[in-house]
């Protein structure tokens, strides 16, 4: 089956299919769960055999940096660490360095389930403890001779990140804001104290000398455990998407802040998804820094990437480009982001005065009769413009570059809002935008999230992990909306079949499958499918603007293949090899793929 499939994307014109999933939703073995999901699990292994059996070509995998223990949103998460969680407690590094009591008792007695963040983390922790008292007794030789060279080449960012969780811990995870001054300006000392600061950071990181070697180790086995991932993956032809969050953890804000504003914060806008918008109190990359801080921290950013990924999506690109910011001062950050604006587009703004000085846009180019948060709040833009605007992106590009890969291989997040600065930038670059098709307002022609509008080189997809599984938003329609879909789909996939037509009505796997069927019908080149669609949850991954621990909670079980098959001969799962056999019967092949795909 999986020739035919790749067969039948490849004469459907599609070039990328990847499964979105994030590291907590991998599936474990009972005597590996720990409490949550990692891509390094012995069930990970028969996981990436499955879906690429099922025609994925790759994996989208959300930030893989390391989250603190009470806030498990990868979007915090570091932007170089990478999260312990994911060694390999029986496949992987704990199995020979950690006694086989220990491992036994860091396993859930009841296995499955959502996540337990919290409680994953404290396991990991005490097997931490006992790796590195076994590399530091000198039980294991040759890891220490591997944690010299890591400690060596990683310096860069592993040696600030190491002294931040001492320090952290020493303060009892007090935030760095309400350290001493000597100490939470350890990276961006005040002007005349940058040899003391440097001083500072050598005693510092005398004194914790044994933690920061302990978090270098847990990076070491972190980062062998992802190339073990990428080996397995390249060996059955799956590429690695990386995800180039756009957010900062703590750790992040403290080490890289000469890179950051001090008055301003990074929020999202309101808009269709989110009228309120979300004050995010992300870092706003300094303008003034492009040249030097900033561009340096996104080149290291970019540069690790590429070293551990095939490919990358890029969170938010608004970030980059057109980012929306509001200030630090205002008592309510929720009214603050709503008042916000974008860095680059505020010229005389009487209520962002400090935004004049990094404006790109000229106030003649901007439309006042519009909020200063619509896509055409600036108007025009002329070539050296979009040159300014872009340089954060040439940084990535040329990095891409330099590391030979395409920039066909990015992917850019924008959803429902697409300044007209993004959109000239994105052109310039030849990159797509991202359509979530459940989002779809039929009643409006042009509609951005319908796939009649796409482009070749956009991205679409049934949703994402922010979004409502298809199949619960599918049983949350009203009869009309079901109808209007239907009708929808008829049309598109150019059915004619009396009784394919009526299962349209009833039949919700079929009506999903539809959907999906949809994708392979437009023009786009790129279709990722969320790891809940396709295995027919009901359970909601993420709600965004939300704080509960339903959030970023859900995995695979083990024995994920009984399951999607059980689901598949029920109804309540995407089929796709269906959904292909209905996009070639739509575009009216000859080669009889779709029979073969889809018996009748």
């Amino acid at each position: 089956m999986s020739d035919l499939i790749d067969a039948a994307l490849g004469e459907l014109g599609v070039r990328r299919m990847l499964l979105a999933i994030h590291d907590v939703s991998f599936p474990s073995d009972p005597d590996e769960d720990l409490g949550r999901g990692a891509p390094s699990t012995k069930a990970s292994a028969r996981l990436f055999a499955y879906v690429r059996a099922l025609g994925f070509t790759g994996l989208q995998l959300g930030p893989q940096g390391q989250t603190s223990r009470d806030n498990p949103s990868p979007y915090d998460a570091t932007i170089f660490s990478r999260h312990t969680a994911t060694i390999g407690v029986r496949s992987g590094a704990f199995a020979d360095l950690v006694p086989e009591t220990v491992l036994a008792a860091s396993v859930l007695a009841e296995p499955g389930g959502r996540a337990q963040h919290g409680r994953a983390h404290d396991v990991t922790q005490v097997l931490l403890d006992h790796a590195h008292e076994q590399v530091r007794s000198g039980g294991r030789p040759d890891v220490a001779e591997r944690l010299a060279t890591f400690r060596r080449d990683h310096a860069g960012w592993l040696d600030r990140d190491a002294l931040f969780a001492a320090l952290g811990a020493e303060r009892g995870g007090a935030t760095f804001r309400t350290w001493p001054a000597v100490d939470a300006l350890l990276w961006k000392p005040w002007p005349g104290e940058e040899a003391s600061a440097a001083k500072r950071r050598a005693q510092l990181a005398k004194t914790h000398e044994r933690a920061l070697d302990r978090y270098a180790l847990g990076q070491l086995l972190a980062h062998e455990a992802h190339a073990g991932v990428r080996a397995r993956c390249g060996a059955l032809g799956l590429a690695l998407y990386g995800d180039l969050q756009v957010g900062y953890a703590e750790s992040d804000a403290w080490s890289y802040a000469a890179a950051f504003l001090d008055d301003y914060v990074m929020g999202a806008p309101p808009s269709r998804t989110n009228p309120d918008g979300q004050p995010w109190n992300y870092p706003v990359l300094d303008p003034d820094q492009y040249a030097g801080a900033v561009r340096a921290l996104v080149v290291a950013r970019v540069d690790k990437a590429f070293a551990e990924y095939d490919s990358l999506r890029i969170d938010h690109p608004h970030g980059l480009v057109c980012p929306w910011v509001y200030r630090t001062d205002a008592p309510d950050p929720a009214q603050a982001v709503r008042d916000g604006a974008r860095l680059f587009e505020s010229p005389d703004l009487a209520d962002h005065p400090r935004l004049a000085r990094f404006a790109i846009s000229r106030a003649a180019q901007l439309d006042r009769s519009r909020p200063r948060h619509a896509d055409r709040w600036v108007r025009e833009l002329d070539a050296d413009q979009i040159s300014r605007y872009a340089v954060l992106f040439e940084a990535i590009a040329e990095t891409a570059h330099r590391h030979g890969r395409s920039r066909a291989d990015l992917s850019c997040e924008v959803l429902s809002t697409m300044p007209l600065p993004l959109e000239h930038v994105l052109a310039r670059y030849g990159l797509g935008r991202w359509r979530v098709t459940q989002k779809a307002n039929l009643d409006d022609p042009t509609d951005v999230y319908r796939t009649e509008n796409v482009a070749i080189e956009d991205w679409v997809m049934l949703g994402n992990h922010d979004t409502a599984p298809i199949f619960a938003l599918i049983r949350s329609w009203p009869a009309a909306k079901r109808e209007q879909w239907a009708r929808h789909l008829v049309l598109r996939l150019a059915l004619r079949d009396p009784a394919r037509i009526a299962r349209l009505a009833t039949d919700d796997g079929f009506l999903a499958t539809a959907m999906l069927a949809e994708l392979f019908v437009c023009r786009a080149q790129n279709v990722s499918i969320f790891f809940a669609d396709l295995f027919g949850y009901d359970e909601r991954f993420n709600a965004p603007g939300t704080v509960s621990h339903e959030n970023w909670s859900l995995r695979l079980p083990p024995d994920f293949d009984r399951l999607h098959h059980a689901r598949l001969a029920s109804g309540a799962a995407l089929d796709i090899p269906l959904a292909l056999a209905l996009a070639l019967e739509a575009k009216g092949s000859t080669t009889g793929l779709a029979a073969r795909l889809a018996p009748a």
